[in-house]
C-alpha cells in the first residue's frame, strides 16, 4: 500500500488545482474567511466547538508575517461578530519565527491582546522539531502576561514527556496532545505505532493527573478508548478536557463522542494557501494520500 500512496503523491502535481481541490475540500473549510465561518456555524449547530486556522507557514519576509497577523485578527473578529463557539490556532513560522523571533513575539502579543478583548482563546501550533525549543520559549514568555493561551505537544517525540512535566511544574500546561505529522529523524522520535500510542497515553495520564486542561487530539479509536478509561478512572470533570479532531475525518466517531456528552473541537483550516498546504502535508506523510482517496468514497 505504501507504493500506492507514494504514487498518488508523485502524480498529483501534474493535475490542475481544481482537481487537487477535490482531494482537499473535505479537509479545508474554504479559501475565504466567509466560507470558513459558514463551516464553523454548521459545526456549532452539530454541537462541536471549533478552532480556526489561517493556512500558511514558512514565510520568506516580514511583510508576509504582518499580512498573516492581520488575517488572524480578522479571523478572531469574525469569531466574535458571528458568535462562533471557537478559538484560534496560529503558527509561529507564519508570523516570523524563523526570520525575526522578536518580531514574531510582537505579532503574537498583538493577536493575544486583541483575542483577550474578544474573549477568545489562542493555541500555538507545534511544527517540526527544528522549532520546538523556540516555540516553547515563546510560549513561556507570553504566558507571563496572557492566560488565554495554550500550545501543542507531539507524542512521537522522545522529549515530550519531559516538556509536559516542566510545563505542569510551571503551572502553564494547557496543551493539545497529538501524535505528530512531520517526518522526524529516528534519533528523536518514536516510529512504531505502539510506541507512539503508549507515549500518548502516558502524556494524557500526566495531564489528567495534574488537573491541567488537555485537548485530546486524535482519530485513533484505540487512543480514544484509552483516554476515556483514564477520564473515567480519575473521575475527571468534563470541563478539564476536550476531544479534538480534524475537519472531515472520522466523523462517525466524532458524532458518537458528542452524543455521549464529551466536548469536541474541530480544527478548521482555511485560506488561499490551501494548495501549498495540501501538497506539503501529502509529501510529509504519503499515508494521508491513501486515506484521502478512500474517504472520497467512504465516510468513516
Amino acid at each position: 500500500m505504501k507504493w500506492f500512496n507514494r504514487l498518488i503523491v508523485w502524480i498529483l502535481p501534474i493535475f490542475p488545482k481544481p482537481f487537487i481541490w477535490i482531494f482537499s475540500k473535505r479537509y479545508i473549510a474554504g479559501k475565504t474567511l466567509d466560507e470558513a465561518i459558514q463551516t464553523a456555524k454548521s459545526l456549532n449547530e452539530e454541537g462541536c466547538l471549533v478552532t480556526m486556522d489561517v493556512l500558511g507557514e514558512d514565510i520568506s519576509d516580514l511583510k508576509e508575517a504582518t499580512a498573516a497577523k492581520e488575517e488572524c485578527l480578522r479571523m478572531i473578529a469574525a469569531l466574535h461578530e458571528f458568535g462562533i463557539k471557537g478559538s484560534a490556532s496560529i503558527k509561529l513560522t507564519q508570523l516570523g519565527l524563523q526570520i525575526d523571533p522578536e518580531a514574531c513575539y510582537q505579532n503574537v502579543k498583538e493577536i493575544l491582546t486583541f483575542a483577550k478583548q474578544s474573549n477568545c482563546f489562542v493555541r500555538i501550533d507545534m511544527e517540526d522539531h527544528t522549532t520546538t525549543d523556540a516555540t516553547l520559549e515563546l510560549y513561556r514568555r507570553l504566558r507571563k502576561d496572557f492566560n488565554n493561551l495554550g500550545t501543542v505537544i507531539q507524542a512521537y517525540l522522545f522529549r515530550s514527556q519531559d516538556d509536559v512535566k516542566e510545563l505542569i511544574k510551571d503551572k502553564i500546561a494547557n496543551l493539545r496532545v497529538c501524535k505528530g505529522i512531520y517526518i522526524e529523524p529516528k534519533s528523536i522520535a518514536f516510529k512504531r505505532k505502539n510506541q507512539i500510542r503508549d507515549n500518548y497515553k502516558d502524556i494524557i495520564h500526566l495531564m489528567l493527573d495534574s488537573g491541567s486542561f488537555v485537548g485530546i487530539a486524535t482519530h485513533d479509536k484505540v487512543l480514544v478508548g484509552r483516554s476515556l478509561s483514564l477520564i473515567d478512572g480519575y473521575k475527571i470533570s468534563r470541563d478539564k478536557y476536550e476531544f479534538q479532531m480534524l475537519l472531515g475525518v472520522t466523523e462517525k466517531l466524532r458524532r458518537k463522542l458528542v452524543q455521549d456528552g464529551h466536548a469536541m473541537r474541530i480544527y478548521v483550516p482555511y485560506g488561499e494557501q490551501w494548495y501549498a498546504y495540501s501538497m506539503r502535508r501529502l509529501a510529509e506523510n504519503p499515508g494521508v494520500a491513501g486515506h484521502i482517496v478512500k474517504n472520497l468514497f467512504v465516510r468513516s
